[in-house]
C-alpha cells in the first residue's frame, strides 16, 4: 500500500481545489495527508474548508507579505514542522521567491488555468475567451522562480464553445481542476512523476 504523500496546501481564496483534495481522500482513497494549510489572506473562505476538515490552517495578512523571503521563511518553518513533503499551490496569489523553491527542490506544484505556456499569469481564463481560442484548459506544473514556466506534470483540454459566456468557461475550467489535481498527487505519491535531465517530466507507468 501506498504510504500517503504529506502535502501542506497554499492558498488564497475559496478553496475549491482544496476541497477537491479533501473529498478525494475521503471517498477516493487518494494516498495523501494534508498536514498543514496556509492562506495569505485571512478571509479566505479556505481556512474554513481546511478547519472543517481538522486540517491545521495557518492565516496570513498582507503585513507579513511586506518582505516576501521573510514571509516564505515562516510558511517553510510551518510545513516543515508539519512535516510536509510536498507544496500544493491552491489559488495561492503570492509568487514564490527562492527561499520556498530552494527549501522545497521540485517538490512545489501549482494549477493554472490554461495550456501552458500559453496564457501566463493571473487573468489566464478571461485572457483565452479575449483571444478568441477554440480550445484552453488547465496545466499542473512544478513551480519554479519563472512565474508559470515550471517544468509541466499534466494537461487538459477545455473547449471553449461558440455560445459560453465568460462565466461559462471560468465553470468548466475549474471542473477540470477538481479531477486533475488528485489526479497527479496520486501519480506523485506513488512515485511515479520525475523530472529528467531535460527538466521534461516523465510518469512511469503503474509497476
Amino acid at each position: 500500500m501506498t504510504e500517503p504523500l504529506k502535502i501542506g496546501v497554499l492558498l488564497s481564496g475559496s478553496g475549491t481545489n482544496l476541497q477537491a483534495i479533501i473529498d478525494a481522500v475521503r471517498d477516493d482513497g487518494l494516498p495523501v495527508d494534508i498536514v498543514r494549510v496556509v492562506s495569505s489572506r485571512p478571509d479566505a473562505y479556505g481556512i474554513e474548508r481546511a478547519r472543517a476538515a481538522g486540517i491545521p490552517a495557518v492565516a496570513l495578512n498582507r503585513d507579513v507579505y511586506a518582505d516576501p523571503e521573510a514571509a516564505d521563511a515562516r510558511i517553510v518553518d510551518e510545513l516543515r514542522d508539519a512535516g510536509a513533503e510536498y507544496v500544493v499551490m491552491a489559488g495561492y496569489m503570492r509568487k514564490l521567491t527562492p527561499v520556498m523553491l530552494n527549501a522545497f527542490p521540485d517538490r512545489v506544484l501549482n494549477l493554472h488555468p490554461a495550456l501552458l505556456p500559453s496564457f501566463k499569469g493571473a487573468h489566464a481564463i478571461a485572457d483565452a475567451y479575449q483571444a478568441g481560442v477554440k480550445v484552453t484548459g488547465v496545466t499542473v506544473h512544478f513551480a519554479n522562480e519563472d512565474y508559470d514556466k515550471g517544468p509541466i506534470v499534466a494537461q487538459r483540454a477545455v473547449e471553449v464553445r461558440e455560445d459560453d459566456a465568460l462565466e461559462d468557461l471560468e465553470a468548466r475550467i475549474h471542473e477540470v481542476e477538481h479531477v486533475l489535481y488528485p489526479q497527479v498527487l496520486r501519480l506523485v505519491a506513488e512515485g511515479r512523476v520525475k523530472i529528467g535531465e531535460d527538466r521534461k517530466v516523465s510518469i512511469a507507468p503503474v509497476s
